[in-house]
């Protein structure tokens, strides 16, 4: 097939997709009034928060360590770094989170990957590309940390995709699901240490030497949904930046940080 084709082809299958999609939130939103995302509340329209759980979201803002987003008490530069940022500095460039990760952030994280809920991929997607509003210009490239066939199999969909996919239109930049294959079925990472989660998922990620083509000196923006020890993150990235990318950002909805921050 003539690479033309195959791209029109691509492109025909993307919008019928979207406009499928577009049909069956419809639906849903005629049946079903919008729900809060995090309490499930009615709300004005599908995937928004209502009041009380907006103001309960603990939105990560400037002053934050450009390099980890872990955020400061207190303005001490533009391009301040944490100390965890100094004394061991991540492989990617740029992390950026849209909240702390807590009781009510896990909430509407779990809510697309364990309860179906993948209505909300667009609502997470949309307020993930706000928060990583000052790094996106630099990416070529959308990808989302990737399943392994067997976790993607009993799951059905991989909610890091949807997300991928919500950001990568949004920002007018391709999306490349199958960057990176996940060839190791690692175990769950909850409840290990950081020790054990870099262990785990050590040797799990490869750019396969079809996907290296459209890799080659592209910068790429990784989503994925919870960045806790970064281990995951970090070892996508390795293998991102052993397949040829140029470098790689980090944009995730919610992030585990330590202490009172």
């Amino acid at each position: 097939m003539r690479e033309g084709a195959a791209i029109d082809k691509s492109t025909w299958r993307a919008s019928l997709r979207a406009r499928v999609g577009a049909v069956g939130r419809l639906v849903v939103d005629l049946a079903l009034p919008p729900a809060c995302l995090g309490c499930g509340r009615p709300v004005a329209s599908a995937g928004a928060l209502c009041a009380p759980c907006w103001g309960r979201l603990r939105l990560i803002e400037r002053p934050f360590c450009q390099r980890l987003a872990i955020p400061f008490s207190y303005d001490i530069g533009p391009e301040a770094l944490s100390a965890e940022a100094i004394a061991d500095p991540p492989p990617f460039d740029r992390l950026r989170a849209v909240a702390v990760y807590d009781e009510l952030s896990g909430r509407i994280v779990q809510g697309l990957k364990y309860h179906d809920h993948t209505e909300l991929a667009r609502s997470i997607g949309a307020m993930m590309a706000r928060a990583a509003d000052d790094i996106t210009g630099d990416a070529h490239i959308v990808a989302p940390v990737p399943l392994h066939p067997r976790r993607l199999w009993q799951r059905r969909f991989n909610q890091s995709a949807m997300i991928a996919a919500e950001i990568a239109r949004r920002l007018g930049k391709p999306h490349v699901p199958d960057l990176v294959d996940r060839i190791k079925p690692t175990p769950r990472q909850v409840g290990l240490k950081a020790a054990e989660r870099a262990a785990n998922v050590q040797g799990a990620f490869r750019v396969s030497p079809e996907a290296k083509r459209k890799l080659a000196g592209r910068r790429v923006l990784l989503v994925d949904d919870v960045y806790t020890t970064g281990a995951t993150a970090k070892a996508v990235t390795r293998a991102l930046l052993r397949g040829g990318a140029a470098s790689v950002d980090v944009v995730v909805f919610a992030r585990v940080v330590e202490g009172p921050g």
